[in-house]
C-alpha cells in the first residue's frame, strides 16, 4: 500500500474542493444559459407567432376587402347590365308595338278591302259611267285611284267611278263630275263587277 503524506492529501482535497466549485459555477452557467436560450426562444416563438397572426388577420382584411369590391364591382356590373337590358327591352318592346300598330293597320286596310269587295260582289252598287272604249285600255285602271270600276259591256268596256249604296249619293256625284266636264256622264247600277242597268239621272 503507498503512503500519502498528509500535506499532498490536504492538497489533493483542496483541488476536489475547486474542482467542485468549478463544476458548480459552470452548471450555474450552464443554467443561466439555459434559461436565456428558454427566454429568447419564447420570445422568438411569440414573435413568430405574433408575425403570424398579424400575416393572417392582414390576409384576411384584404380577402374580405377584395370580396367587397369584387361583389361591388359584380353588383355594379349586374346592375348596369340590367339597366341596359332594361332599356335594351323598352327599345324592342316598342319596335314590337310599332310593327304590331302598323301590321294592325294594313290589316285593317286589307279587311276595308275585302269588306268593300264582298258588299260590290253581293249588292247592287251605284256608279257613274264616264267614258266607254271599244277595245280594253287597262291604262285607264289604276291602283292609286280607289273605287273605281272597269266592266265589258256588251261589245263596248265602260269605266265608273265611285262605288255608292244609294242612287242619291251616285246622283250628287254625277252632278259634280258634269260641273268639272264630263257632260257624258250617267249613273248606272252594278252586282258583281257587271252593269245591271242605266239609272235615270234625276
Amino acid at each position: 500500500m503507498p503512503f500519502i503524506e498528509e500535506s499532498d492529501l490536504l492538497e489533493l482535497h483542496k483541488d476536489i474542493d475547486k474542482a467542485q466549485l468549478i463544476n458548480e459555477r459552470l452548471l450555474d452557467q450552464i443554467k443561466f444559459k439555459n434559461k436565456e436560450l428558454r427566454r429568447s426562444k419564447i420570445q422568438r416563438n411569440i414573435f413568430g407567432s405574433i408575425t403570424v397572426l398579424f400575416f393572417l388577420v392582414s390576409l384576411a382584411v384584404f380577402s374580405y376587402n377584395a370580396g367587397i369590391v369584387k361583389s361591388a364591382n359584380l353588383e355594379r356590373q349586374y346592375n348596369n347590365h340590367n339597366l341596359l337590358v332594361s332599356i335594351d327591352s323598352l327599345e324592342v318592346i316598342k319596335e314590337r308595338i310599332n310593327n304590331l300598330t302598323q301590321k294592325n293597320q294594313e290589316l285593317s286596310l286589307v279587311k276595308e278591302f275585302y269588306l268593300a269587295k264582298k258588299f260590290l260582289e253581293k249588292e247592287k252598287i251605284y256608279s257613274v259611267q264616264v267614258k266607254s272604249f271599244v277595245d280594253n285600255n287597262l291604262a285607264l285602271a289604276s291602283k292609286t285611284i280607289g273605287n273605281t270600276i272597269f266592266a265589258k259591256t256588251n261589245s263596248f268596256y265602260s269605266y265608273s267611278l265611285g262605288n255608292f249604296e244609294t242612287l242619291e249619293e251616285a246622283r250628287s256625284f254625277r252632278y259634280q263630275l258634269v260641273k268639272m266636264g264630263f257632260e257624258d256622264a250617267f249613273v248606272a247600277s252594278y252586282r258583281d263587277g257587271k252593269r245591271i242597268e242605266i239609272e235615270d239621272p234625276y
